[in-house]
């Protein structure tokens, strides 16, 4: 299953259907120009788990907000040192490997009436396209996709992105609406067909990139907050439609973060990451966190630091990195989350309270702490006030979110989880992440100039 090309998926479809008598010689019968929406749909959700939510970019994240290490001395990603060439891959994959064929998939289901693979084409193309707007800015989207008509599409503005993002959510939401018969079965490895979820979680993505814009130019944080409340009332309802890719564990289908903090990567825990949760008395510590091999100790890696054996360090637990373990994409709890940051902007610290504790509590229930633990922690976490509240409300959403896109989206937009520079920075915290080289050589636009320490349209100061 794991990293299926769709080049030979195309190519298998093809064999089935070559069996013409009179080969016309200018069709490639290995080429074809038609093919079923199942085929389409299965790579486009594996690419998406493997390249969108952990891939080289989010890595790179991942160093920015402290949640993650390498035991290597510095320069490299953890201190900044990045250069343009280094996205190549994720520029690449982004919109080959995904965008390009979510938008086959769209086309073929739209022309086929298959109303249902239309909206989950379009959810998906919704939260790539997210992804790449939340970390470049502004990228190509209306002028893209269209081949030898345009090879060098302009960058749309990132207001002009969040608007499209809306909007394919909605048509999304409308095609589901429609009640086709056809659903999607085995091949959706999401959820299986199960399009009230996928409703669910379109409106789960309106609210989060509504509240992205809490301090966008032009935009009122107040009206963000109820546009995100009215949207998640119709969005998840519980941990179990989360939106997660789950992989077998079979050999060549391994976890995307088994993979990631595998032994050669030299990834593993930072020091802020581990030492939160014995600040805070977590009961998530031993749930999330590996003791270090050699010292049975709960010890991330400070960056800047001499580099240690591998074994003195902590890695995640198999919840998050087992080789059989899930890709949280989009979690119940961050839902959750969205509707206390929502409720303190409109209510007050009082009202977002209990739903602030039903995030902690859903997502302690998820990994597996019991009812007396969670019961003492939400007593030692206090009571919100208008001092603390949003702080609060974000580092508890952090934890619940690990190694998710979303934690950088709102350190950028709040502040929160607070973090210092690493030792040996060679900037301050980054705040994007460049453009990538091959984009640049062919397609150079203005927007390319940017540096890691420029602000993202939303992200004003």
């Amino acid at each position: 299953m794991k990293r299926i090309s769709i080049y030979i998926l195309l190519m298998t479809a093809a064999l089935f259907s070559s069996c013409k008598k009179t080969l016309d010689v200018n069709d490639n019968p290995n080429l074809p120009t038609d093919v079923q929406e199942s085929l389409l749909l299965a790579p486009a959700e594996l690419n998406i788990a493997d390249f969108v939510y952990a891939g080289n970019a989010s890595i790179i994240v991942q160093y920015f907000m402290q949640s993650t290490a390498a035991n290597q001395p510095n320069p490299g990603f953890w201190n900044y040192n990045i250069f343009n060439r280094d996205l190549d891959g994720d520029w690449f994959n982004i919109y080959v490997s995904v965008l390009k064929n979510l938008k086959l998939l769209n086309d073929k289901a739209e022309a086929s009436t298959n109303h249902n693979y239309a909206g989950i084409a379009k959810i998906l193309t919704a939260y790539t396209l997210g992804t790449a707007t939340d970390i470049w800015g502004e990228v190509p989207y209306s002028q893209a996709f269209k081949g030898a008509d345009n090879y060098k599409p302009a960058y749309d503005k990132q207001e002009d992105i969040y608007k499209s993002l809306q909007s394919l959510l909605d048509q999304a939401i409308s095609d589901i609406g429609k009640n086709a018969a056809i659903k999607p079965a085995g091949e959706d490895y999401f959820y299986k067909g199960d399009m009230n979820k996928w409703k669910k979680l379109a409106y789960t993505l309106k609210a989060r990139y509504h509240m992205h814009l809490t301090k966008a130019p032009g935009y009122n944080a107040q009206a963000q907050a109820d546009l995100a409340l009215a949207a998640l009332a119709q969005g998840m309802e519980a941990n179990d439609d989360d939106l997660k890719f789950q992989y077998s564990g079979a050999a060549g289908a391994e976890s995307i973060l088994y993979t990631v903090f595998n032994p050669v990567s030299t990834n593993l825990l930072n020091q802020t990451y581990v030492e939160g949760f014995k600040t805070r008395n977590d009961p998530r510590l031993t749930k999330l966190v590996k003791p270090a091999q050699s010292t049975g100790l709960y010890t991330g890696r400070r960056v800047g630091t001499a580099p240690g054996t591998l074994s003195e360090y902590s890695y995640p637990t198999d919840f998050y990195a087992g080789i059989g373990a899930a890709a949280y994409l989009v979690n119940y709890t961050e839902a959750l989350f969205l509707k206390a940051e929502a409720t303190l902007i409109k209510s007050g610290a009082s009202l977002a309270q209990p739903v602030y504790q039903e995030g902690i509590r859903q997502h302690m229930l998820k990994v597996g702490v019991s009812n007396p633990e969670i019961t003492t922690y939400l007593s030692l976490r206090g009571t919100l006030s208008t001092g603390n509240a949003l702080q609060r409300i974000m580092e508890e959403k952090s934890v619940g979110s690990f190694f998710n896109l979303e934690n950088y989206n709102d350190w950028r937009r709040t502040g929160y989880p607070s973090i210092t520079a690493v030792d040996g920075a060679l900037s301050a915290i980054p705040r994007r992440l460049l453009y990538p080289e091959t984009e640049m050589r062919t397609n150079p636009q203005p927007q390319q100039s940017a540096k890691i320490t420029d602000r993202l349209w939303w992200d004003a100061q």
